[in-house]
């Protein structure tokens, strides 16, 4: 007998409210195939127990290039996420020391200042677009900054990035990466010609100094995703969470009555609708059970932070918000060695916006002239382009 596939292609609203999908999943079992508009046939994961061990399971890889039949990608998907050990260790160790909790706690000061002047000139307009006004340019200025390119053209990296990360179709994710890869390429070489005392300067050296420690494409592979990890996640951790306490407004005066919440607030915004939908590709280096589901040597699967985040077992009325709510173990920055390395500079970050932003504007609401959320598309990140608010 074939088995059953979940087609979610086409659903006009699965972009938008996909929980009730994943609920319907769960209830017939944590493990389902399925067919998306980026994959024909893929195991998708719904189930926390089951999400957790498959995240922290190296018998799932991640290096699709290992694959028969896959040729050698573009250089930008030579960076950790595509890779496994011990590649993955050996280039992580390479950028682990700049994520330390004593260097992040550093970066606090510099957060707060462009906080800031991002609100200065926000606040007296009365409404603003809050990803353009600040979810957007406050950690891609940190970021920046600490790669050493704040003269980076953040509009054109902007739209390379969200060709990739949620792309129309697979014409524009083509053309994205093959422009991000040239463009990361003559950044490097800028870089490398004019060095200076930030991460991608050291990697450069590093690479210098020991050939076998950065290739070539792992140097431009790397730069890709300290740049668009280092931004993408915290502008929908900021923009979500906003949005999440504009549509709970019994949570919001919760929290502006008392700020010692914010930093349980922020971890449920991340629980209940975190900035990455569904971790990206992993495939079974050899048979492997999950949920009483056998999935065989390079079958593909995909598993839902979000419907993982979701799961009853896990978190009574997992569809509240609740900003009390005791969100431990929660997966929207993943799990295993493959776990978010910037998940304690987008926490900080999370943390400063919201405070300040509610501070600074005690009348904060949804902006009622603004159109329906145009939302992005696909199944990786979880976000909106815009998010109109007035105070």
């Amino acid at each position: 007998m074939s088995e059953v596939v979940v087609d979610l292609r086409g659903l006009a609203d699965f972009t938008a409210h996909p929980y009730p999908y994943y609920e319907r999943m769960r209830a017939a079992g944590p493990v389902h195939l399925v067919r998306t508009d980026e994959f024909d046939r893929i195991w998708l994961v719904v189930g926390y127990d089951e999400g957790r061990a498959v995240l922290a399971d190296q018998r799932f890889g991640k290096d699709w290039r290992a694959l028969p039949g896959e040729t050698g990608g573009d250089p930008i998907n030579a960076n950790m996420l595509e890779t496994d050990a011990p590649d993955h260790t050996r280039l992580r160790k390479l950028v682990a020391r700049e994520f330390t909790p004593r260097r992040i706690e550093a970066l606090r000061p510099r957060v707060e200042e462009i906080t800031g002047e991002l609100l200065d000139l926000m606040v007296p307009e009365g409404r603003a677009d809050l990803v353009d006004a600040l979810a957007f340019p406050l950690p891609m200025t940190v970021i920046c900054e600490l790669l050493g390119v704040p003269d980076l053209d953040r509009s054109a990296f902007r739209k390379l990035s969200n060709g990739i990360v949620a792309p129309v179709d697979a014409e524009e994710e083509g053309e994205a990466v093959r422009a991000m890869g040239g463009y990361l390429t003559e950044l490097i070489e800028d870089k490398r010609r004019s060095p200076g005392d930030d991460l991608l300067s050291a990697l450069i050296a590093t690479r210098h100094e020991d050939d076998d420690a950065l290739s070539p494409d792992e140097l431009v592979g790397m730069a890709f995703l300290l740049l668009v990890a280092g931004h993408e996640t915290t502008v929908n951790l900021i923009s979500n969470g906003v949005r999440a306490l504009l549509a709970h407004p019994d949570q919001l005066a919760a929290l502006r009555a008392d700020l010692s919440l914010l930093d349980g607030a922020v971890e449920e915004m991340l629980r209940y609708d975190g900035p990455v939908e569904t971790a990206t590709l992993r495939f079974a280096r050899e048979p492997v059970e999950v949920g009483s589901r056998t999935i065989a040597t390079g079958d593909a699967i995909l598993v839902s932070l979000a419907g993982s985040d979701r799961d009853p077992a896990r978190y009574p009325e997992p569809d509240r918000f609740d900003i009390r709510r005791d969100t431990r173990g929660h997966l929207a920055f993943g799990h295993g060695i493959h776990f978010c390395l910037g998940a304690p500079l987008a926490r900080m970050e999370g943390r400063i916006a919201i405070r300040a932003l509610l501070e600074r504007c005690p009348g904060l609401e949804a902006d009622p002239e603004a159109a329906p959320f145009d939302w992005l598309p696909g199944t990786l990140i979880r976000g909106v382009r815009r998010l109109p608010v007035r105070w």
